[in-house]
């Protein structure tokens, strides 16, 4: 892929792009959310995101947050169609014990958050994002190759052209410097389904 095709939406103020790898430095009060449960709305992290209209693909990623991070920092992945309809995951530092391996997303204006706890000491992580027309999987992976499912989900919006790529953002008074490299674009990983049939439409 080329990073040239990339287009920023909320461009950092602190960032370098190079062939082959991206650093972002974060700002405090950035982040992404809608509503749920918390009733706030928070839109403002910076994205960096390619457009297309494929339909199917995978789209890979490693990010890397050495520096010491602060409460609710985070780095990863982001499908941002709009301020309403978007997913993201990350892994969103929490305490010197644990970090949120985890996603989010967001339809129509409402987020969820799935996550599971993985070690503060995790400090890389590859991120897979899979598209088969508007439904969708997200996949992790400590090493690069063996990759494990985080969450299949339907994106409403998500039919036609989107843009993809990666974010980062600092919820509270930090700033955190994010290194995101290997990125690269496949045939889709994601393969169909062969298990259970459909239901026939009467």
């Amino acid at each position: 892929m080329n990073i040239k095709d990339m287009k920023w939406t909320r461009e950092p103020k602190e960032y370098s792009v190079h062939p082959g790898r991206i650093e972002i430095t974060t700002l405090p009060h950035t982040d992404l959310w809608q509503r749920t449960y918390y009733h706030f709305r928070n839109d403002n992290a910076p994205l960096l995101q390619l457009e297309t209209e494929e339909q199917f693909f995978s789209f890979i990623v490693q990010s890397d947050f050495s520096e010491r991070p602060h409460r609710f920092d985070q780095c990863g992945i982001v499908m941002y169609l709009d301020s309403e309809n978007w997913l993201k995951a990350s892994v969103e530092y929490e305490n010197e014990s644990f970090q949120h391996l985890g996603s989010v997303v967001t339809n129509h204006g409402y987020s969820d958050w799935a996550t599971t706890a993985i070690p503060a000491d995790v400090k890389l992580m590859w991120y897979r994002f899979s598209r088969r027309n508007d439904d969708y999987c997200i996949e992790c992976s400590h090493n690069g190759e063996d990759f494990t499912q985080m969450r299949v989900c339907h994106m409403w919006e998500g039919g036609g052209r989107i843009r993809f790529g990666i974010y980062a953002c600092s919820p509270e008074e930090s700033q955190v410097k994010a290194v995101f490299t290997d990125m690269k674009i496949t045939e889709c990983a994601w393969k169909a389904h062969d298990g259970q049939q459909p239901e026939m439409e009467v």
